[in-house]
């Protein structure tokens, strides 16, 4: 693996969002099992399991505990910090805790999908999400009333609670964090729209720039919000943390991503790249890290 530059992204990644149900539905054995057969017995064999999976599945701490319970060894964050990070109502409510600048906001259940939008404090443009969604999947920005009822259906679609949150218009900006230090500030230039779904895994869609082209104190300003978050959910080993910056430069942490994307469009391989870290070194890092925690 060290001698490998960085992952390409696999052939056949579609634009559109994936169906979940249907991808679900193919599976050969149809168990109710959350591991598909031998998985397990697979990672008894490793010396350590590295990480790899996005969204629920691999962000909400579920399969972090299982290992913990069978004492298999794995890279990145812990089962709590990966579960707090995965809930976005959750995040939202310990960076308001923290001191860690984020957009205001709301929940709301699928009971509750009918109330206005005034009565949940909040005017047009928002942005709409799943509560615990990831990779950008289900996450629509609206201007009108219309897009808001269809984005809210859509979001409902993938899970029972949504967040609401009005839309800031700013550059967006991601910050990677090994062991609690931040690395050099990547800028996140779609071509189109924002960093959906469709940019997020298809190559060319997005300009990166790292280091970002932004004053010193802007950046260490963000780069220290990144660090408090991370502490803030308890996260250990690394992850990513993502930004808004504003036209009156205040900034806003997103969300923090618990297991980032290591592919070759992805941000913190770039991040890492700034900071003289190589791909194959970063996955070292990344090992060694995680190794510590069972040695301490």
């Amino acid at each position: 693996m060290c001698g490998v530059p960085y992952l390409e992204i696999a052939d056949g990644i579609k634009t559109t969002e994936p169906d979940l149900a249907a991808i679900k539905a193919s599976r050969e054995d149809q168990s109710d099992c959350f591991l598909g057969p031998n998985v397990i017995d697979i990672c008894r064999l490793a010396d350590i399991v590295f990480m790899g999976l996005h969204g629920d599945v691999g962000e909400n701490g579920k399969l972090q505990a299982t290992f913990d319970i069978l004492g298999i060894k794995y890279t990145g964050p812990n089962y709590l910090g990966s579960a707090l990070a995965m809930d976005k109502g959750v995040t939202k409510q310990i960076f308001t805790m923290a001191g860690v600048p984020t957009p205001l906001g709301t929940n709301l259940t699928k009971d509750r999908k009918d109330t206005a939008l005034s009565d949940l404090g909040l005017t047009l443009p928002v942005v709409v999400k799943p509560c615990s969604g990831g990779s950008s999947i289900g996450v629509y920005i609206v201007d009108t009333m219309d897009a808001y009822k269809e984005a809210v259906e859509n979001s409902f679609r993938y899970e029972d609670e949504i967040v609401i949150e009005p839309y800031i218009k700013g550059r967006e900006f991601a910050v990677g964090i090994i062991d609690g230090k931040a690395l050099p500030v990547i800028e996140i230039i779609p071509k189109t729209g924002f960093f959906d779904y469709a940019n997020k895994y298809q190559d060319g869609c997005t300009e990166e720039i790292c280091p970002a082209n932004i004053d010193k104190e802007v950046t260490e300003r963000m780069q220290r919000a990144a660090e408090l978050a991370f502490k803030a959910l308890k996260l250990d080993i690394y992850s990513r943390a993502d930004f808004l910056l504003d036209e009156n430069n205040d900034i806003y942490c997103l969300e923090v991503n618990s297991l980032p994307g290591m592919t070759a469009a992805s941000l913190l391989p770039k991040e890492a790249r700034a900071a003289g870290i190589t791909y194959g070194d970063l996955c070292e890092l990344i090992i060694q890290k995680s190794l510590a925690r069972y040695n301490a």
